[in-house]
């Protein structure tokens, strides 16, 4: 039997795979279909409901394909409570450098993440 930080990180090990392979159903193994992203870009809040960002990952050249450097670390993960849980994590999709806060909650038996905020840091 896993403990819940375990399930967690596994469960941010499929994003980050997601993420480097371009894989939406990698993805969306991990994100709960009511999940939205959210950026602060020039001035403005982006919200996006996750089937734009499938679409967005779908449409785009791998960083795999393009034989990118992975660099993806977890920084942080916070659990409050038996359901809820964020992280801090790191990822590149190269050239560019991103900082990501997770939002999980354990629903259905698995955890999901429920909401990505976000920023680029290079």
């Amino acid at each position: 039997m896993t403990s819940d930080l375990q399930d967690i990180e596994a469960a941010i090990g499929h994003y980050f795979d997601g993420l480097y392979e371009g894989d939406t159903g990698k993805l969306a193994r991990v994100f709960s279909p009511k999940a939205s992203l959210f950026i602060e870009d020039q001035g403005q809040l982006i919200a996006l409901p996750i089937p734009q960002w499938f679409e967005r990952v779908a449409s785009r050249a791998s960083p795999a394909s393009t034989g990118a450097r992975r660099n993806d670390r977890i920084l942080l993960v916070d659990s409050v409570g038996p359901v809820n849980a964020i992280a801090k994590v790191t990822c590149m999709v190269d050239p560019v450098s991103y900082t990501d806060y997770l939002s999980l909650i354990k629903f259905e038996g698995r955890w999901q993440i429920v909401a990505k905020a976000y920023c680029k840091m290079g």
